[in-house]
């Protein structure tokens, strides 16, 4: 009995030890769950970390847009009032009333105000004169989306703006929704030109974790330490090629150049290989209509009204001014093409009288007088053998001349006015650029047309300025529609049918009508001149703008003209 009892005593003992290893088990099984519970919320809170840096970033990046936006808008006010405009436009923040397209259709060309440069530079009618002043201040271009109506002029005049406030003043703000800090109310309008621009915070502060743990437990999940935010850093916006977009005020030191009513940027994303610094300004009386360099770059040729001027490069002095004095005084009588002959000894000039002529320099005396053309002659160019002029009119022909028989050899008719032309450096081949959006080349000994360059891969507008590389066998060609295109000419065909020649490279980066292309003697770089007022230089290996240049006070370079001598003296230094 003593023994059959003390095992019935025993059972509940092995129980209590059985259940008790359930409770253990449990409660490291548990254990282990707290352990990837933690390390769950660890991850996520590293996520959090991560979203938390990528709107600071996106913040960041909004307030560089919104800065550049609200200093364009600077710029144009301070541009329309120089240019004698009202303080505010009066319909800022969309298009005017019964506006029509925002881009103007090609002019026409004829005599007179109505004439082909005219109307690109002034975009109106019965402008008179050349046609070169400044636009109306309702043709500057759309303003940017987000402008919005100005104060009163009054308001614009008050005190000076408030301190621009701290960018995030510890990472922490007041409490608000979310965690944001709350934001002052935004300015609604820029400030007229000349006046402090008042600076909102650049966004708000992101929302940090930083009160104490809610509990001591050794256990406890870990805190994740939250960074700091970097400081703000100087961030150059990615324009691509349009360089004209850049914030010249924020650019560091090293990527432009300023003179006293000129400026040059830098394309950030390339190696600045070369330099710009402006030599001389050279002042007339009158428009200036067109520019050229001689061959040996000692001198250069302008035409303005009734006369061309001849400076020397190395002084920026007047050398002699030639002017017709056979010409009736009354009225105007604009040069609109210039060009020297190789040797230096001539130079020929195209006026709105529709004739060219021939100056020998020396004696100040015209060798040469040819009629023909019917309309204004826009473009000059000489052979390279002195003997052959070729000329492109609006009257829709490109001719060429004998400056020693004084004789027309050869009339080329085309579909719609000439614009441009240029001839080969081995006087095979006259190029020229018309309003029907094609390049033409021609034969100089056969008149066999031998390449029409336009198609899907070629220029959705007028063509108004074409040059021919160093090699000869590429062409450049600037347009209307905003681009330069560099094109292979063919190398075969038929006498009678053009060859097939291809774009090889479209540049792109200007903000308006490109009206002058050339290429620096050895081939290395394009250069663009357009109505946007600026000068580009391009590499034409891979289409990048390596610097932009500004310096007229009007609506864009009429003309341009490589300068050979200085450029190939030192290979990175280009002045103008």
């Amino acid at each position: 009995m003593y023994n059959s009892h003390r095992g019935m005593v025993a059972a509940p003992n092995n129980r209590l030890t059985e259940l008790l290893d359930q409770i253990r088990a449990e409660f490291e099984n548990q254990a282990g769950r707290t352990g990837e519970y933690e390390h769950q919320i660890a991850n996520q809170m590293n996520e959090m970390d991560m979203v938390r840096q990528k709107v600071f970033q996106l913040e960041q990046a909004q307030v560089v847009i919104k800065q550049k936006y609200d200093d364009e808008i600077t710029r144009l006010h301070r541009e329309l009032e120089a240019r004698g405009g009202p303080a505010q436009p009066p319909h800022v923040g969309g298009p005017p009333h019964n506006a029509g397209p925002s881009q103007p259709p090609p002019p026409s060309i004829g005599h007179g105000p109505s004439n082909l440069f005219g109307g690109i530079m002034a975009n109106q009618g019965g402008q008179g004169g050349p046609g070169l002043a400044p636009p109306p201040p309702d043709q500057q271009g759309p303003p940017p989306p987000h402008q919005m109506p100005q104060p009163p002029p009054a308001v614009q005049q008050q005190g000076p703006p408030p301190a621009q406030q701290p960018t995030y003043p510890g990472y922490q703000g007041p409490p608000a929704v979310n965690g944001y800090a709350a934001q002052p109310p935004q300015p609604t309008a820029s400030p007229g030109p000349g006046k402090g621009r008042p600076r909102a915070p650049l966004g708000p502060a992101t929302p940090q974790q930083n009160q104490p743990a809610p509990y001591r437990d050794p256990r406890a999940s870990p805190q994740i330490a939250q960074p700091t935010p970097p400081p703000p850093q100087h961030v150059v916006a990615n324009v691509g090629n349009v360089l004209a977009d850049l914030d010249f005020d924020r650019l560091p030191a090293h990527q432009k150049k300023e003179g006293n009513d000129w400026f040059a940027v830098f394309n950030p994303r390339v190696q600045r290989v070369l330099d710009v610094d402006l030599v001389h300004t050279l002042q007339h009386d009158s428009v200036v209509c067109c520019v050229r360099f001689s061959h040996d770059g000692k001198y250069i040729a302008t035409g303005c009204n009734r006369s061309a001027q001849i400076f020397e490069v190395s002084s920026g002095k007047k050398v002699t001014e030639l002017e017709d004095g056979a010409v009736d005084k009354d009225g105007d009588l604009y040069i609109r093409s210039v060009c020297f002959s190789p040797d230096g000894r001539y130079l020929a000039t195209g006026a709105e009288d529709k004739l060219i002529r021939v100056w020998e320099i020396a004696s100040r005396t015209i060798k040469r007088t040819f009629g023909g053309h019917e309309q204004d002659i826009y473009s000059l160019d000489f052979a390279r053998t002195g003997r052959l002029i070729a000329s492109g009119s609006g009257d829709r022909t490109v001719r060429l001349w004998n400056i020693e028989s004084g004789q027309m050899i050869m009339s080329l008719s085309i579909e719609d006015g000439v614009t441009t032309v240029a001839i080969s450096p081995d006087g095979r081949y006259v190029a020229a650029g018309s309003l029907d959006k094609s390049v033409r080349v021609w034969d100089t000994d056969t008149g066999n047309l031998v390449e029409r360059l336009e198609g899907p891969e070629g220029h959705k507008d007028s063509v108004y300025s074409v040059a021919f590389a160093p090699n000869g066998r590429d062409l450049v060609s600037g347009s209307l529609d905003k681009t330069i295109k560099m094109w292979e000419l063919g190398r075969s065909g038929s006498a009678n049918m053009p060859r097939g020649g291809k774009c090889i490279r479209t540049f792109e980066g200007h903000k308006d009508f490109v009206l002058s292309v050339a290429l620096t003697p050895d081939g290395h770089w394009v250069l663009s001149g357009s109505k946007d007022r600026g000068v580009q230089f391009w590499d034409p290996r891979n289409g990048t703008t390596q610097l932009m240049l500004q310096g007229h006070k009007n609506s864009g370079q009429s003309s341009f003209c490589c300068l050979p001598s200085i450029f190939q003296a030192t290979d990175n230094d280009w002045r103008e």
